[in-house]
């Protein structure tokens, strides 16, 4: 066992033991145990939020809010206590600002279309980074198609870090909105967010920040942060898929029309007229995804309880040993060396494809990502149209990175 697998993560607890909180790790994949180093794009589940899913649906399974029976009050209550540990998680200042969605991509979507295509005008800009996600690209190309505001692209630097300078020219008085990546799915770069939220607002512009990858790995603190919207995913961070969070300030929420019209978002309705329901349920139409939320609290409280300093140790060292395992073999190239990362590596091998790459290596049992991680733009900026993308969690060992590493020099010599 490793200094790293011994390391405390939670009282009484090491890696090592914290990964018999997750059963999918215990599988073998072709026949070996398997890496599972695809956590960029979902991370697995612990037990804790697979019987919070199994007991709601064992148990309380009912509708929210609309409901006096015993089992609809039991779920209102699990539902609207994962919301509170949320904004616990946030430090947001009340409940009513934190709305639940699907997913990062809807909860941009939401901003664009519910507060951009009421507030922006031919020639207002958007200021987003060449870092960013698609879904944090696309909805505002297609409000801008709508409204008629322009947008604009801060530039990387060759290691994959934003350019300072670049992006704080880019800021102006037509600046009325950034939205921008707090850590890049593609790259790993981790952004100089505080900073980059106060040039912003400096500079008057609202702040949206995109952050589905940073909630399971760099501290989230949206009061001290000062941006207007915070959205991640609940995947990302050991909860569920389709469910998600978008954070507001409560008082521009309050002034926003709801994107979508429905069931639980209203106050009354009748035929000339229809009243909405107060924060956060004026944009929560529809039957919400109960069992998501419960399970996204249940992940909170356990990764809340671990020692987060020690896991960022821990993922120091997955990164130093992913950057040392590869760096050497013939012919690789890291794509993305910014001093302050994750732990996610990007690579090409020159002369093989990286689906060729992924699925060799998932024959020998080690799960990555290939392809353009959703992010056209940036791995364009280096020439690329796609890589293999190797992305931690907390309960990756060093050992594991090490077989990886010994991996990519198999299949390398397999396929050149």
């Amino acid at each position: 066992m490793t200094a790293c697998a011994q390391q405390t993560a939670a009282p009484g607890k090491s890696i090592a033991q914290l990964r018999a909180d997750f059963p999918i790790l215990a599988q073998r994949v072709h026949n070996h145990p398997l890496v599972y180093l695809d956590n960029a794009a979902t991370t697995q589940k612990p037990q804790v939020v697979i019987d919070a899913i199994a007991d709601y649906y064992t148990y309380d399974n009912a509708n929210v809010h609309r409901g006096i029976h015993t089992l609809s009050e039991r779920a209102t209550a699990a539902y609207e206590g994962a919301r509170e540990k949320v904004r616990a998680f946030l430090n947001a200042a009340s409940t009513a600002e934190i709305i639940y969605t699907r997913g990062t991509t809807e909860a941009i979507n939401l901003v664009a279309q519910s507060w951009g295509r009421n507030q922006l005008q031919a020639g207002d800009e958007i200021l987003i980074t060449a870092l960013e996600h698609h879904a944090n690209i696309v909805p505002w190309q297609l409000l801008c198609q709508q409204t008629g505001a322009v947008l604009k692209v801060a530039p990387v630097l060759e290691d994959g870090t934003l350019d300072p300078a670049a992006f704080a020219e880019l800021l102006g008085p037509r600046t009325r909105l950034a939205a921008l990546v707090h850590v890049s799915n593609a790259l790993g770069t981790i952004n100089p967010i505080a900073d980059m939220v106060a040039q912003a607002k400096a500079a008057g512009a609202l702040v949206l920040v995109d952050g589905a990858q940073a909630v399971a790995h760099e501290p989230v603190d949206v009061s001290a942060l000062g941006c207007d919207f915070y959205a991640f995913s609940g995947h990302k961070i050991y909860a569920p898929t389709g469910i998600g969070i978008l954070y507001g300030r409560e008082a521009l929420l309050d002034e926003m029309p709801p994107w979508q019209g429905g069931g639980d978002m209203i106050r009354t309705v009748s035929f000339e007229h229809t009243e909405y329901a107060d924060l956060p349920w004026k944009f929560e139409a529809g039957t919400p995804h109960i069992a998501g939320a419960i399970g996204l609290g249940a992940a909170l409280d356990y990764f809340r309880a671990l020692d987060q300093a020690a896991l960022a140790a821990h993922e120091q060292s997955l990164l130093a040993a992913l950057t040392g395992g590869l760096t050497g073999i013939p012919g690789l190239r890291i794509i993305g060396t910014a001093p302050n990362k994750v732990a996610v590596v990007s690579f090409v091998i020159e002369g093989a494809h990286q689906a060729d790459i992924g699925k060799l290596l998932d024959s020998l049992g080690i799960a990555v990502r290939v392809g353009h991680h959703c992010a056209m733009p940036a791995l364009k900026r280096f020439g690329v149209t796609g890589t293999v993308r190797a992305s931690c969690a907390l309960y990756n060992t060093v050992e594991e990175i090490e077989r990886f590493a010994g991996a990519v020099t198999r299949v390398r010599e397999m396929l050149l």
